[in-house]
């Protein structure tokens, strides 16, 4: 099957215009071309991403079992994080008690976040057990010695989210040290910080910036729908759809209808947070999708792509012989004729 869907739209000037053509309101012109730029955009398949994350709880045997559940349900990537946690965070932070006490794992923050780490002995044996399971393994990182280690394991994919996404030795080190995909978030990032991150990547050696995918996020937990801001894609989309290798949207709202509006936007990569279970202990479960929910989005989005194209003629197939039967001039044809005569 062809893996692209390409808008061709012929476009079909008037047959005997009674008016010379008044010249449009400069809104107008720009919503025809945006318009015209979206029947020109290549559609391909969409790619998901089940965030894992540390839905795992600190237990390997509970985050292969989501691998599974993500495979089973149609994920195309299964994410985790990796962090240092006493070089990401101050010794202020460390030792201070988890904001929500419900949640923790330690009694500080920097105990509750070395509980949940996985070693890098864990995330090679999870990124085996992806091969054995045919799905991607992939990584957020959130330091330089988590990038480090990370990209050992040479994943296709490494993802650097929203709170990480001006860490530049680290992401040096992605840029310069390592050669697949590179997935930016934006969530509570600045146009000016953005345009700081696709430049630094630009910089880089080679074709370094073709790399990079670029994701629209809003960071919450979960997201209210008024805060998703769908239309920030069309903003990544004109500014750097020619800059990086592809857009994408992470989402941490509830449900999975706004996927498939960021699909059809141009989003190609789709993140969700993923668990088994969203009443489990901790701050990501009730942001993230179940597996019933994960297959929905898969499904959803695979019907999106297959419903991208445009018609091949006039009048397909399956709609002639309801045309023969329904419309008027058709199944009329002759008593509309005779009557027309007299």
């Amino acid at each position: 099957m062809n893996k692209h869907r390409t808008a061709n739209f012929k476009q079909v000037s008037a047959v005997a215009p009674v008016a010379p053509p008044v010249e449009e309101p400069a809104t107008k012109r720009q919503r025809t071309a945006d318009i015209a730029t979206l029947q020109e955009y290549e559609y391909k398949e969409a790619k998901i991403i089940a965030e894992i994350g540390c839905n795992h709880k600190g237990e390997i045997e509970i985050a292969k079992e989501l691998l599974l559940l993500a495979k089973q349900s149609g994920a195309t990537v299964g994410k985790f994080q990796k962090r240092n946690p006493t070089e990401l965070l101050t010794p202020e932070q460390y030792e201070a008690p988890h904001p929500n006490p419900r949640n923790a794992y330690g009694a500080t923050y920097g105990e509750h976040r070395e509980f949940l780490e996985l070693s890098l002995d864990d995330h090679r044996e999870l990124k085996k057990y992806c091969k054995e399971i045919d799905l991607e393994y992939s990584c957020s990182v959130w330091d330089t010695t988590s990038a480090q280690e990370i990209t050992q394991l040479n994943p296709v994919l490494i993802n650097v989210g929203s709170p990480s996404n001006q860490h530049w030795e680290m992401q040096q080190v992605l840029r310069d040290e390592y050669q697949g995909e590179v997935h930016i978030s934006t969530g509570m990032t600045t146009k000016e910080e953005i345009e700081k991150i696709v430049t630094f990547w630009e910089q880089g050696k080679g074709d370094a910036k073709n790399r990079v995918v670029l994701y629209n996020c809003t960071s919450g937990y979960p997201v209210l729908f008024e805060d998703v801001c769908l239309l920030d894609i069309r903003l990544l989309q004109q500014n750097y759809a020619h800059r990086v290798k592809s857009i994408g949207f992470s989402g941490h709202h509830l449900g999975i209808s706004i996927d498939v509006a960021a699909y059809a936007l141009g989003a190609e990569w789709h993140e969700r947070h993923f668990t088994k279970d969203r009443t489990w202990k901790g701050t990501d479960h009730a942001a993230s999708l179940e597996p019933a929910g994960l297959a929905k989005l898969c499904r959803d989005l695979k019907a999106a792509y297959t419903a991208m194209t445009c018609k091949k003629e006039d009048i397909l197939d399956l709609e002639k012989t309801q045309r023969a039967k329904l419309k008027w001039g058709q199944y009329n044809k002759e008593i509309l004729g005779q009557a027309a005569k007299h």
